[in-house]
Formats: C-alpha cells, sequence, structure tokens
C-alpha cells in the first residue's frame, strides 16, 4: 500500500484525499517502517502538498488524538506557529495566550517542546510545574477556571510517535509541521496561525474552513517571523463570515515602535522564562511587551472580542500594565505548578 503511494509522490502524481486518508491509517497504526515513513514524507514535501493531501492527514491524526471537552461558556481559541524560524525568539505566542486569557478571553493553548527555537510553549509550562501528562478532564477543569490550558501534542497525538523518527532522521520540514497547530485536541473553530511561508498564509484557513473554522487569521512578518513583528510589515490572511480577506500590518501605523529581532531574541531557556514572566509583569523591554500586545490582539480578534487591531493592542497592553496579566500567570501557577519557581524569578 504504502509503496504503491510513495511511487506515486516520486512521479510528482497528486494523491486523493481518499487516498492519503487510507495511507495515513496505516502509518498512524504503526504499519509501516521509518524508512517507508521518511520516504513517504520526503517525496510528499519535495512535490509540495496539496490542499487535499493536507485535509486528508489531518482528518487521521484528528481521527487518532486524544480528545479535551470544554466546560467554558464562551468561543475558545487557539494561537501558535508553526515554527522553524529559526530566529530565536522568546516565547511569543505563549506569553500572547496568558494576555489574552487575563483580557476575557479563552485559550486551548496546544503546543510541544521546541523543534528549532531555544525554548518551546511546552518548556515554559514544565518549567512551572505544570504536568504535561494531565488527564483530558484535568485540563478541561484548568481552562474552565482560568480560561487557559496548555495541551501537550505527545500526550494528545500518541500516534505520532510512529512518524517521530523518520522526522527526526530527515531532519526538515514536513507536512506535519503545518498540521501540528490545525490539529488542537480542544477542537477550537477560532485561530491565529504563524505560517513559516506565504504559500500557506490563504491556504490554511481555507483547509481549517472545511473542518468547521469560524474565524481563522494566519500571518507571516516580512522579517520571517511566523508571528506578528513590530521590527516590519505583516502580511495576513483573515476568514471570517465565510469570507476571506488578504491584509498587510504595519506596527507603526498602529503606534507602536518599530523595533530591531535583537531585542526579542534570546539565547537560553532562562532566558527565555524571564522573558515570558517580564512582559507578564511589564519589566521586559518595550519591544517584548510590544510585539506581545500585537499578537496578542491578533488572538482577541479570532476570539471576537475586539473588531480591530487598534482597539486590541490597546486592550492587550493595559491587561499588562494594569497586572491583571501576571497575575493570571500567579494564579495559573499557584494551583497547577510550583509557585516558588515564580518567586524565584519574580524576587531573584
Amino acid at each position: 500500500m504504502i509503496s504503491e503511494m510513495i511511487s506515486k509522490l516520486q512521479e510528482k502524481s497528486d494523491l486523493t484525499y481518499d487516498q492519503m486518508n487510507h495511507v495515513m491509517t496505516y502509518i498512524l497504526s504503526g504499519k509501516t517502517n521509518d524508512s517507508q515513513n521518511a520516504d513517504f514524507l520526503s517525496y510528499l514535501a519535495d512535490k509540495g502538498e496539496t490542499d487535499d493531501e493536507l485535509l486528508g492527514m489531518l482528518d487521521k491524526m484528528q481521527e487518532f488524538s486524544v480528545k479535551v471537552e470544554p466546560k467554558n461558556n464562551g468561543i475558545i481559541i487557539d494561537m501558535c506557529g508553526t515554527g522553524g524560524d529559526r530566529l530565536q525568539t522568546f516565547n511569543i505566542s505563549t506569553t500572547a495566550s496568558f494576555v489574552v486569557a487575563a483580557a476575557g478571553g479563552i485559550v486551548a493553548k496546544h503546543g510541544n517542546r521546541s523543534s528549532s527555537g531555544i525554548s518551546g510553549s511546552a518548556d515554559i509550562f514544565e518549567y512551572f510545574g505544570y504536568d504535561l501528562d494531565l488527564e483530558p478532564a484535568k485540563i478541561a477543569d484548568i481552562l474552565q477556571k482560568h480560561n487557559i490550558c496548555f495541551m501537550f501534542a505527545q500526550k494528545f497525538h500518541p500516534a505520532m510517535r510512529h512518524v517521530s523518527t523518520a522526522r527526526k532522521n530527515l531532519g526538515k520540514r514536513t507536512a506535519f509541521n503545518l498540521l501540528g497547530p490545525l490539529s488542537n485536541p480542544a477542537g477550537v473553530t477560532n485561530q491565529l496561525v504563524g505560517v513559516f511561508s506565504t504559500d500557506y498564509l490563504e491556504r490554511l484557513p481555507l483547509i481549517l474552513q472545511k473542518r468547521g473554522g469560524k474565524n481563522i487569521m494566519t500571518v507571516r512578518s516580512d522579517d520571517g517571523m511566523d508571528e506578528f513583528s513590530t521590527s516590519s510589515v505583516n502580511r495576513l490572511c483573515i476568514l471570517k463570515n465565510n469570507k476571506v480577506t488578504m491584509n498587510a500590518i504595519d506596527p507603526e501605523v498602529l503606534g507602536l515602535h518599530k523595533s530591531s529581532l535583537q531585542d526579542i531574541q534570546v539565547n537560553s531557556k532562562e532566558a527565555a522564562i524571564k522573558s515570558f514572566v517580564g512582559v507578564l509583569n511589564n519589566t521586559a523591554n518595550q519591544s517584548m511587551i510590544e510585539t506581545t500586545a500585537l499578537n496578542a490582539a491578533g488572538g482577541l480578534i479570532v476570539g471576537n472580542i475586539c473588531e480591530n487591531f487598534e482597539e486590541a493592542i490597546q486592550i492587550a497592553l493595559d491587561t499588562i500594565k494594569s497586572g491583571k496579566a501576571f497575575s493570571l500567570l500567579k494564579n495559573f501557577v499557584q494551583e497547577t505548578g510550583d509557585i516558588s519557581k515564580l518567586k524565584e524569578i519574580t524576587d531573584g
């Protein structure tokens, strides 16, 4: 079965949705070997994935995943990037997620350890004592109480272990880098997704729309970030009310200060942790705070809390400056982790 599909991909032939869905059943059931998986993913990447192929993979990933059933009333969002920009920035989407939750949004954060950066979202939560192995029901309780939770990708997508060796051996981006951020276990329909290439700006919202996506925003900055940047213009695509619009956001036009990438880069896990806390307690540098606010603004818009970036940025900045964002972090760590870890940073 998979040998036939590999041959088709080698010949640059596209697979149908059904063919992809079928071969993914074999792969995620562990019925293929590492060499076959590597060939399949490599030839697929070399050919270029079609939307039908990506949708076939995504649907099967979700079928094999563990689900979280939220109890919250209101719109639940996720915000994350596809990763792989290798710019070593601090954990922007994780920091922005706390700002969104403190501003009245609900964020079911789905993520992993870092693939190419210094520190991934899982590294941050784990540092503060959050149990990455929490059961779905417990995570639903945390989300209901704090309006934010974390779902560790490896826990919720156990079948992905069958392709982990092949992905490591390939050492290059595969379709799974794109699909990870789209496969939220809580079934969110409103999402901010940073992409590693403008090629996917319009494609991903349309793929998510086929899975019930309602308010989707994708972003790619001109300086290469898979998030909103305050050092360059940002290209974005918005799916809302079944309409797709492309836009460009210049942070300076929105009243933010132009920064440089160096202002938001970190060189160690410790620096990443300190930057995360520093933004939330309003002691980080201006560039980190404003970059977080701009990304949080995107989250507030996809969560239908704000209509436009001007309003959303102001709310995000006020949430940080008023202490609401840090207060949420403190309560969250107190109840889900080890508060002494946070005190070490703030008192240290």
